[in-house]
């Protein structure tokens, strides 16, 4: 990076700190350690951010899908600047554990693998609010992950969509959510589940490249851009 791109991302995070609200008690900095992984993606998100500058001249004016992207970036840049702030004890930090917890009470997830459901339940989420499905929610899908499936193999499927679709029913009535969120990696299986989620269900459909490699403030941000 070069240097004017660092000086950009630290003119940021001191004017963060002086923008937070008044009522908040900002400490004196303790000695500790810039995590550099957060400091390089305030950078890459600077740069990133730098298209809406140019794409909105002259009058910088954006419609609602660009605000919302615009926003979104702006909030993930705010978020990890107070991870470096509170690494240095200026504020405290946030539990984004409990943050996650509340804003998942908006939906039931539904997803692919018991290691995705482990990895929601360390974030925060109520583990009984997570389904995971293991087959599609149609028999007829399962020829699309595998063609060469024998019919004989397609009963006991069968048997197995009939259950997830009764735990999704049962949750539904049990919590009441705004909406299931069927969320999984963007593989075969996870497209396939989400194309009948939305079908059947109406559901919101999230899948992600790397779903192990998701960041807890990733996933917080990501549950409050679906709920507004």
């Amino acid at each position: 990076m070069d240097k004017l791109r660092i000086k950009q991302a630290q003119d940021l995070i001191k004017f963060a700190g002086n923008q937070k609200d008044d009522q908040e008690d900002f400490k004196p900095a303790k000695n500790g350690k810039i995590n550099l992984n957060t400091f390089e993606d305030i950078l890459f998100e600077l740069i990133d951010m730098e298209d809406y500058i140019y794409s909105t001249r002259p009058s910088h004016e954006m419609d609602k899908e660009q605000a919302n992207e615009f926003c979104n970036k702006m909030i993930k840049i705010r978020d990890n600047i107070d991870l470096i702030l509170s690494d240095f004890g200026v504020i405290q930090q946030k539990n984004v554990e409990d943050e996650i917890k509340a804003l998942s009470e908006r939906f039931i997830f539904l997803t692919t693998k018991n290691d995705f459901k482990k990895i929601f339940t360390t974030f925060g989420v109520d583990v009984q609010r997570i389904i995971v499905a293991g087959v599609p929610l149609d028999v007829e899908d399962m020829k699309i992950l595998n063609p060469k499936i024998p019919e004989t193999a397609m009963k006991p499927i069968e048997k197995k969509i009939k259950k997830v679709k009764r735990d999704i029913n049962r949750k539904m009535d049990q919590f009441s959510p705004e909406n299931l969120l069927i969320i999984s990696e963007s593989d075969k299986a996870g497209e396939v589940l989400g194309n009948r989620g939305k079908n059947i269900y109406h559901a919101e459909v999230c899948l992600i490249d790397n779903l192990k490699d998701i960041k807890p403030v990733e996933f917080k941000d990501l549950l409050n851009k679906l709920s507004n």
